[in-house]
């Protein structure tokens, strides 16, 4: 046997050895915080049929070799986010999707705060070297539209400062044309929390982007 076939056989054998005493050559999983509220942290439902391993499992699905880290805090506002946020990101966290702002909209808080907040969050996020994909949030006209403009902006303003990904909303799986009638089949009864089949949707919909995201850490990884 020549020198070469010895080599690709003894490649072949060893590969087997591998594989046989339960090494692969697999890459690690990327790991991903969720950092949110009550909407990533599953409220009102079963553990397996909340956002975060929903998630997981289309992820997995789509080919993608992750785990996600349930960071979601019900009731949590930009505040509470950005205190936490950096005993969050321990050092195999390799990414985070940030969603949150819901609960500062709900109490009326100074979009000015939430912006400081976000920016803390981000902040501590390229600090430690994470790639992050932050979700928007839109603030009701009820606010007046100052106060809409200012609360808006925040969120793609942030996405280009500090150069991450970037989805318009957290919602965008549940559009149904503005009939309230199709979106309320996807929520819990207090109309808020989105029930079981509308996670579902909400995962088709930002799954694309939090794709990306994988793609985006196993590469610098």
């Amino acid at each position: 046997m020549g020198y070469g076939a010895f080599a690709a056989l003894r490649k072949v054998l060893v590969s087997g050895l591998f594989v046989s005493w339960g090494y692969t050559a697999t890459a690690e999983p990327v790991v991903i915080a969720a950092l949110g509220d009550s909407l990533t942290q599953g409220y009102g439902l079963v553990e397996q049929d909340g956002f975060v391993p929903q998630l997981e499992r289309w992820l997995q699905v789509n080919g993608a070799e992750v785990r996600l880290i349930n960071a979601g805090v019900s009731g949590d506002t930009t505040a509470g986010g950005a205190s936490r946020v950096e005993w969050t990101l321990t050092p195999d966290v390799d990414a985070m999707i940030v969603a949150l702002g819901g609960n500062d909209l709900l109490r009326g808080l100074d979009p000015d705060l939430s912006r400081a907040n976000l920016t803390a969050i981000l902040s501590a996020a390229e600090t430690n070297d994470v790639d992050v994909l932050l979700i928007g949030m839109q603030a009701p006209s009820n606010y007046g539209p100052d106060y809409k403009q200012a609360f808006d902006t925040i969120y793609p303003d942030l996405a280009e400062q500090f150069d991450v990904l970037y989805a318009e909303s957290f919602f965008d799986g549940l559009a149904s044309g503005g009939d309230p009638n199709a979106v309320s089949q996807y929520m819990q009864p207090d109309g808020i929390h989105p029930n079981a089949q509308g996670v579902a949707q909400i995962v088709e919909a930002l799954g694309p982007s939090v794709l990306e995201l994988v793609k985006m850490s196993g590469e610098q990884g």
